[in-house]
């Protein structure tokens, strides 16, 4: 039996840290995609609570607009959309590693979702008045981007 196997449920998180002690800062994407109708796409994780905004790591060599191509492709399986328009970039810092995010823009979004191991569900939602257990990042976002409140660094 791999030493993956004997960890069982710790192993996804002692993989993050051990990564993070070898690359301290991490590249990822995340997007307001929003349909035809102007609701965003939020998603539920497997491995942490409340409904985000779809995105993830960039891989080494790819584009961030790519990148979160490929990862609306994967969590809520896009089929079609506008281009990626991008929106800022921001920091967060978790634990001893800083995460740089940058967010996009992607509308007219038409998916065929299927839940699968990362992602649990989906739903649509108004981007004004997002559902309970948001989390507090995605809340800030959809605040900026709806014009409530000013622009901020920090995810």
């Amino acid at each position: 039996m791999n030493l993956l196997a004997r960890l069982g449920g710790l192993a996804l998180p002692a993989v993050l840290w051990l990564k993070t002690l070898r690359v301290p800062v991490a590249l990822g994407v995340a997007a307001i995609a929003e349909d035809k109708e102007g609701h965003v796409v939020l998603v539920r994780h497997s491995y942490r609570p409340g409904w985000h905004l779809p995105g993830g790591g960039v891989a080494r060599g790819e584009a961030p607009a790519a990148a979160i191509m490929r990862e609306l492709g994967e969590e809520v399986g896009l089929r079609t959309s506008d281009p990626p328009a991008l929106l800022g970039v921001f920091t967060r810092r978790v634990g001893i590693s800083t995460n740089v995010i940058v967010l996009y823009r992607v509308s007219k979004v038409e998916f065929a979702f299927r839940p699968n191991f990362e992602i649990l569900e989906i739903l649509r939602a108004d981007p004004v008045n997002p559902p309970p257990g948001t989390a507090p990042g995605t809340r800030r976002r959809l605040a900026e981007h709806a014009g409530q409140v000013e622009q901020s660094a920090q995810w």
